[in-house]
């Protein structure tokens, strides 16, 4: 037998890929593992709807707060490059002229974030920490356009809601928990609170918020163009208790943010903030949850986010490790656990994890932010141990501008360690969701996301009794959103 005709080769060959079937997203993801690149501009585009762990301040790249300075008319001062409001010394720079010089350019970059950090004398704990003290004055007078910037980068990554802690008591509060202090009782410590003006400093937090919403809408030019990616992404915040403060004062915050919450729709949760082996934290950590268990009792229907267990062991003593996450769980009636580093150290750690998985208490987990922070990485990182006792996790940045990262590569680093399947990161993505503290009903009938509630089981979205549902629950709306973003992903991305 002859070689075949060339023409009826190329025939072949076409019917031969005409008729291949398409190539599964999950095939492709196991090739996109393979290629790091690859991978990063799939998820890059992928919805990732929420990122549920989210400091304002460490959310800022060093370059912007560099910018923001300069706009300001502040310094910075050698040798930690430390903001400063004028310039007094022969060393301090004018923050105008930083970004003309590339030496101090790259030094300040460096002082504010993890990168090109070299161990030393300084831990990497002790310098992401640290660098929180030398920007803080750059954040005055432009948290809004912070927000705004975040919204921007949520929505070139596809992105849909934000969580973002970025409130706190700040002066206001400290000067009620001056006129009141605190005597160990809790009922007449608030009262003290009430009467020396608490419900005048709630108005004011309240007003944060406005302003905050306002300066973010402008910079975003809402008004002007609201369907815009960047205005459609939904902010919520979380107020902060700064707990390495003293003990009266962290009453005084954890009562505030509790009352704020419980007032303000656009502030769905309270958090205790800072670190978690300092001083105050771990002296007073059994208290902090006590104070949080009696705010619950005054404000029910307030949602907790605690981080708990950000500990190694060597940070700190190792009856240190054995209770946090547990006391956040059964005292301060946690719903979502900020990540849980320790929990295999913990008195009882099998029996907590079945207890997680049973009340459905999500996990925040920061990979990065535990890799540079704490060194914890790989196989010594918890992750695959929750997914394996069922607990949901949910993926998260942290302090993405200190840590130098953002959410894609967040995915990205989960699924290159661990193996993720595509269905494991679609699961994750709906966590971000489903574990979200929005408003309202749930989207879904089921915990693996099979099945949408009655409302929109028939017919779908767009019929009048799906839409009513939607109408009364921001969750459920940016559930179902989700899912047509998905929709429309997986539609273009699935290779013919």
């Amino acid at each position: 037998m002859g070689p075949i005709p060339r023409a009826a080769l190329a025939a072949t060959l076409l019917f031969t890929l005409q008729a291949a079937p398409p190539q599964s997203l999950e095939q492709q993801f196991s090739q996109l593992r393979k290629s790091p690149p690859e991978l990063y501009a799939f998820l890059l585009r992928m919805p990732k709807g929420g990122d549920l762990h989210n400091h304002l301040a460490g959310a800022i790249y060093a370059e912007r707060f560099i910018d923001a300075a300069a706009a300001s008319g502040l310094c910075v001062e050698k040798p930690d490059w430390k903001m400063i409001p004028t310039c007094t010394g022969p060393n301090d720079v004018d923050a105008k002229f930083a970004d003309h010089d590339d030496h101090i350019y790259n030094e300040i970059i460096n002082a504010y974030s993890m990168r090109n950090y070299v161990p030393g004398r300084q831990s990497p704990h002790d310098h992401f920490f640290d660098s929180f003290g030398l920007f803080s004055l750059a954040d005055k007078g432009h948290t809004g356009e912070f927000v705004a910037d975040l919204a921007r980068r949520a929505a070139d990554q596809n992105e849909s809601y934000i969580e973002l802690m970025a409130l706190s008591g700040g002066s206001a509060v400290a000067k009620l928990e001056a006129a009141a202090g605190f005597d160990g009782n809790f009922e007449s410590s608030a009262d003290k609170l009430r009467a020396a003006g608490f419900e005048g400093v709630v108005s004011g937090l309240k007003n944060t918020v406005e302003q905050v919403e306002k300066d973010r809408r402008a910079a975003l030019h809402c008004e002007q163009d609201g369907s815009s990616a960047p205005c459609q992404v939904l902010i919520r915040y979380v107020y902060q208790v700064l707990r390495e403060s003293p003990k009266e004062q962290v009453f005084a915050q954890t009562m505030a943010g509790f009352a704020l919450a419980a007032s303000d729709p656009r502030v769905v949760a309270i958090n205790f903030v800072q670190p978690e082996d300092g001083i105050n934290s771990m002296r007073d950590y059994h208290l902090h949850m006590q104070m949080v268990e009696f705010c619950k009792r005054l404000y029910p229907k307030v949602h907790i986010t605690l981080h708990a267990g950000e500990l190694v062991s060597g940070l700190v003593p190792p009856d240190g490790l054995r209770f946090h996450i547990r006391e956040a769980l059964d005292i301060g009636h946690a719903e979502r656990i900020g990540h849980g580093v320790d929990i295999m150290y913990e008195t009882g750690a099998v029996d907590l994890l079945k207890q997680m998985h049973a009340k459905r208490t999500a996990v925040e987990i920061a990979l990065t932010s535990n890799d540079v922070i704490l060194g914890v990485r790989g196989i010594d990182h918890p992750f695959p141990i929750y997914r394996k006792y069922g607990v949901p996790v949910v993926i998260v940045t942290d302090d993405e501008g200190v840590n130098r990262s953002h959410l894609t590569q967040e995915y990205q680093r989960a699924v290159l360690t661990y193996g993720l399947t595509y269905a494991d990161v679609k699961q994750i993505v709906r966590n971000s969701l489903e574990y979200s503290f929005l408003s309202g009903a749930s989207y879904w009938a089921d915990a693996s996301y099979q099945t949408p509630v009655k409302a929109c089981a028939a017919g779908g979205a767009k019929t009048k009794l799906c839409e009513a549902f939607l109408a009364a629950s921001d969750k459920a709306t940016a559930e179902a959103d989700l899912e047509r973003r998905f929709r429309e992903f997986e539609a273009a991305t699935i290779k013919k």
